[in-house]
């Protein structure tokens, strides 16, 4: 199937197949709104489900303390609840 063919979903759900990305990376890639991405990324999870692969997600993580047991795994909290730093890593997902 051709690139230009391919929805913006389609061709996110292809490139998280390839590498880990976080939302803001994502956003970058395919010129569109960080909320966006989350939102795409939120549907493939759910159009995965039935099928032999699966949306894994690796938390946000403090920079400075190594803290990640954060409520939302999806969203990148703006600073951490342990050690207060603003230094925390976006989540990022994959497809395998």
């Amino acid at each position: 199937m051709r690139e230009a063919s391919r929805t913006t979903r389609q061709r996110i759900a292809d490139r998280l197949r390839d590498t880990p990305l976080g939302a803001s990376e994502l956003a970058a890639e395919f010129e569109i709104q960080t909320s966006e991405a989350l939102t795409h990324v939120q549907h493939i999870a759910r159009s995965l489900d039935g099928t032999d692969e699966e949306l894994l997600v690796a938390p946000p993580q403090c920079r400075d303390c190594g803290f990640e047991d954060f409520d939302d795994l999806l969203n990148r909290p703006s600073r951490c609840p342990e050690c207060k730093s603003e230094s925390v890593a976006e989540p990022t997902f994959t497809i395998e």
